[in-house]
């Protein structure tokens, strides 16, 4: 799909803390995060799990120069990983510009550096030559990539904290919260205001309600309290997303059933899945 003038958004990874690929997860897939959007004329990724490396290799098959933006919402090894296979970051010609949280001591670029080399890694950060700019965000912030396309952003709750992203064009808007825990009572006021009105919502959905009582405390919601997010946001279309990867292809479908029952026309995210905004 392309086209300077539409909104898009396309599933390269949909797990979450470690793949889990196999005959048991084939059909959602068992790559980590990675979402890829196209707004307008800009090209987007949310987060560099290892979906990142077939993203990277659709992108080169034209054999043009890539100029993208990557925005990570945290430094979590599931979420960057994909950046070490990210051919366009290798390629001199590439444009790439690295957002992500400025809360590690010296800000993104130097966390990412003291992962990215040896010995976890035969190269250091700046073999990524492809990548021109690395740039700090705090949560809060809003980004304003093109005339058309503006990205507001917003604090999570997930240990060492997390960013969430609502990317807005054309009169139209898609949100990517996922490594978020709902809080104790209510909804959370942050997760609520960045979503609101939303045509799509993409959501942290590793757990169901039921499982989450054993899982309080490690960063994640369920699907369950997405819908309750939506609805209390007036928001549409919910894509529960960041899956466990003990929940195989049987299991999401039950999800898939159940979601579809209490919010018609909401999905279980995928592999290979492209929206329309």
């Amino acid at each position: 799909m392309d086209g300077r003038d539409s909104f898009w958004v396309r599933f390269w990874g949909v797990r979450g803390s470690f793949p889990c690929p196999g005959p048991a997860t084939a059909r959602y897939g068992g790559h980590t995060s990675c979402v890829e959007m196209r707004a307008g004329p800009v090209r987007l990724v949310f987060d560099a799990g290892t979906g990142l490396a077939a993203l990277g290799r659709e992108w080169q098959r034209n054999r043009a120069p890539v100029e993208a933006h990557v925005f990570l919402t945290h430094l979590h090894l599931d979420h960057i990983t994909g950046l070490a296979l990210f051919a366009p970051a290798f390629d001199p010609e590439s444009r790439i510009t690295v957002w992500g949280p400025s809360t590690a001591p010296g800000g993104l670029k130097a966390a990412l550096a003291r992962i990215f080399r040896e010995p976890y890694l035969p190269f250091a950060l700046d073999s990524l030559v492809g990548i021109r700019a690395f740039r700090d965000l705090r949560a809060g912030e809003v980004v304003a990539l093109a005339p058309a396309v503006g990205i507001a952003t917003a604090p999570l709750r997930h240990p060492g904290g997390a960013i969430g992203y609502r990317v807005s064009c054309g009169g139209r808007s898609a949100c990517y919260v996922t490594d978020t825990e709902h809080p104790p009572e209510g909804r959370d006021g942050h997760v609520v205001a960045l979503i609101a009105d939303a045509d799509l919502v993409i959501y942290d959905s590793t757990f169901t309600d039921e499982e989450y009582p054993a899982h309080r405390g490690w960063g994640h919601s369920t699907w369950q309290e997405g819908v309750r997010l939506c609805e209390a946001a007036a928001a549409g279309r919910l894509v529960a997303f960041h899956h466990d990867p003990a929940h195989d292809d049987g299991f999401l479908d039950g999800i898939q059933g159940e979601l579809e029952r209490v919010r018609p026309g909401s999905l279980v995210a995928r592999e290979g899945l492209v929206l329309r905004v």
